[in-house]
């Protein structure tokens, strides 16, 4: 595709921010509209047939995960697994040109995800938000190999908080309090967090869905890029190891204008809120959470959860 240039639907050539910047005033709070009972941003909802009908090919990776649980972390992370450390090659576009969001529509110039895939040779890493239930059954028939990441509810809910606050393409976030009981309803996009972690978990075995936990992943990053490195049957040597883990540091992609979303314009993405890479930490949540909505959500999540033991931590 070339160094982040674009040529979408007979528009002149492009970088992903300057058609960002184009759309203007065409991107706004998009609702939320309910598909199959998950909501999503109506501008996904009113195009989900061509989404549920893209059809991947065998060598395509998967990589998915409920908003805010690590997805850019580990899309950086394979890409420089592939590309054997190179950080300059992974420095040829930002992140969701190298690796495109799946389902994500957007008003014109932007490319949706579907218009970058169609432009990619496989195999392909592509990202998405989508719960099990509404991944297109291609990936399943062709055997697709895919990566899902959990994120502990809490410190995923205070993440997606910051966001929310952030993006002014979902909707208003309205105040912390209201936050947690719309989280506990699975009134946010993309639905259910815990519907959407337990959906994966039930068939990771039946799929072959390599399951890993952001928590892992913070205390031990070496150990999870070499769980990943075998899953993908690949082969890197102890010293990439240690670079990647260095490259994908917190600090390290803070300031990687490639992997940091700076390329959104603060129209869309608004940073003096709330930067999209903003702590990157393991409970957080106690900064956020009054005694109150703690035993709340603690008596919800046992509800919730009881059908299905998931690993987590650092949940209390």
């Amino acid at each position: 595709m070339g160094l982040d240039l674009l040529r979408m639907s007979g528009e002149k050539e492009m970088t992903y921010k300057e058609a960002i910047e184009k759309a203007g005033n065409s991107l706004t709070r998009f609702p939320l509209i309910p598909i199959r009972g998950v909501p999503l941003m109506s501008i996904i909802a009113n195009n989900f047939d061509s989404i549920w009908a893209f059809n991947p090919d065998p060598s395509d990776l998967l990589i998915a995960t409920y908003p805010k649980a690590g997805t850019t972390w580990t899309q950086e992370i394979i890409d420089l697994l592939i590309n054997n450390g190179d950080a300059e090659a992974c420095r040829r576009a930002p992140t969701p040109v190298r690796s495109p969001f799946l389902e994500i529509h957007s008003p014109p110039p932007i490319p949706s995800g579907l218009d970058l895939l169609k432009k990619m040779d496989p195999p392909r890493i592509i990202k998405t938000h989508l719960p099990f239930q509404l991944v297109p059954q291609g990936f399943w028939e062709n055997k697709c190999k895919a990566i899902y990441v959990a994120r502990n509810a809490k410190d995923n809910m205070v993440s997606y908080y910051h966001f929310d606050r952030m993006n002014k393409t979902q909707p208003e976030p309205g105040p912390w309090d209201g936050y947690v009981h719309k989280f506990m309803q699975g009134q946010l996009g993309w639905g259910s967090w815990y519907d959407h972690v337990k959906g994966y978990w039930v068939e990771r075995e039946k799929r072959n869905i390599l399951y890993l936990f952001y928590e892992d992943m913070k205390e031990n990053p070496a150990r999870v890029v070499r769980t990943i490195m075998q899953y993908l049957d690949l082969s890197v040597s102890d010293e990439v190891i240690d670079r990647i883990v260095e490259l994908t540091s917190f600090k390290n992609m803070k300031d990687n204008p490639m992997a940091n979303y700076s390329c959104v314009p603060p129209e869309v993405f608004d940073m003096s809120i709330s930067p999209f890479m903003r702590k990157g930490e393991v409970g957080d949540w106690k900064n956020y959470f009054t005694p109150e909505q703690l035993k709340m959500f603690d008596e919800d999540y046992e509800k919730q959860m009881k059908d299905v033991h998931i690993p987590f931590r650092s949940l209390i």
